[in-house]
């Protein structure tokens, strides 16, 4: 089941170009066809297979050889790789229901808030709701813990906004609490690897730009995504690890 999940990756990749684009426009995300962002021509099927047709294209328009951004094979791409590191990881079972979706939102996520510097509550409240619509069919007896670790993980990343509201918005601290709802007590090494690369992001700007790295703003939600994503593939494993050898 890896290759033709990671295949319907590529595809939802492509649609999340899409939510990545629109979204934060009011666009809709049905109408029109995807389209030349230079001479607003559609683009027919054949130039819109994942990856391969910019590849094919070499990154331009068929129609007047504008430049389409490298932003939609990545996206298509990473989303094709995380499906197939989830399968890997996790194995085929009931809980990819709610695993790839969960994967999927992180990447729009990350993409609006690189493109847009916000994080909109419309996929973080409907992420929310099917998380928990989701829980309560396959897995019942994890309830409690996801809503303890949802409320946790915002309350948390609530008390950094306040304490640093320069360093994330209230849109990182929703995000945060629906990863608990999705991650459980695997939120905290994913809140750890989001702390971790955000540190060394912002080491990298200082050292790059000195001062003047302060006035440079670093989207936050980039590296809550990649914690989430570090969750889904080895949470479990980290939390087990550490009790192992801190708690037993």
């Amino acid at each position: 089941m890896a290759l033709p999940l990671a295949l319907a990756g590529a595809a939802i990749g492509s649609f999340l170009n899409v939510v990545i684009h629109r979204l934060p426009r009011g666009e809709s995300l049905v109408r029109p066809r995807s389209r030349c962002p230079g001479c607003e021509r559609p683009i027919a099927p054949y130039d819109n297979v994942p990856v391969l047709s910019w590849l094919l294209l070499r990154g331009r328009c068929r129609g007047c050889g504008s430049r389409i951004s490298a932003r939609y094979p990545a996206v298509e791409l990473l989303t094709a790789l995380s499906f197939l590191a989830v399968v890997l990881a996790r194995g085929v079972s009931a809980d990819l229901v709610w695993q790839l979706p969960f994967a999927a939102m992180l990447i729009a996520v990350a993409g609006i808030d690189l493109e847009h510097r916000i994080v909109p509550n419309r996929i973080v409240g409907a992420a929310a709701v099917y998380g928990l619509v989701v829980s309560a069919v396959v897995r019942t007896a994890e309830v409690p813990e996801l809503l303890i670790a949802g409320t946790a993980a915002f309350s948390f990343l609530l008390v950094a906004a306040l304490v640093y509201p320069a360093g994330m918005g209230m849109g990182d601290v929703k995000l945060a609490g629906v990863m608990g709802l999705y991650l459980g007590v695997s939120v905290v090494p994913s809140l750890l690897a989001a702390f971790l690369a955000g540190s060394v992001a912002g080491v990298a700007m200082i050292a790059r730009h000195g001062g003047g790295a302060r006035k440079r703003g670093v989207p936050f939600a980039p590296f809550l995504a990649l914690g989430g994503i570090v969750g889904l593939l080895a949470g479990p494993e980290l939390v087990a690890l550490y009790a192992d050898r801190f708690l037993s």
